[in-house]
């Protein structure tokens, strides 16, 4: 088994370059492409919202293509995997009638529109 730290460190791996990299690239890119043309105010809420959509995506992504790594929902005394009630915990959010249609703050939603 390995230690404590080994295992936070793997997860930070993951974390670090499936979530943070990858988006942290993707959002550069796209603001460098907007700026060359000038688009960034009509753009700036949909990068905002891609940008975020994407790094719930890919960190999501990380508990159903890494058994190893576990999300629970824990009371009473009984756990449920969040990966294994879900048909596809990673696109939760961002489907049509998701997490974030349903969830998000009305203000930010009327900002986006």
């Amino acid at each position: 088994m390995k230690t404590n730290q080994e295992i936070l460190d793997e997860f930070g791996y993951k974390l670090i370059e499936e979530v943070y990299d990858f988006n942290f690239i993707l959002l550069k890119k796209t603001i460098n492409h907007v700026l060359r043309n000038n688009e960034i105010s009509k753009k700036n809420d949909l990068i905002c919202s891609e940008t975020l959509q994407s790094v719930l995506f890919n960190f999501l992504k990380i508990f159903e293509e890494n058994e190893q790594f576990k999300i629970y929902y824990e009371a009473n005394g009984q756990k449920v995997n969040l990966v294994e009630i879900s048909e596809m915990l990673k696109a939760e959010p961002i489907i049509e009638n998701g997490w974030i249609e349903r969830f998000s703050n009305k203000e930010l939603n009327n900002e986006r529109q």
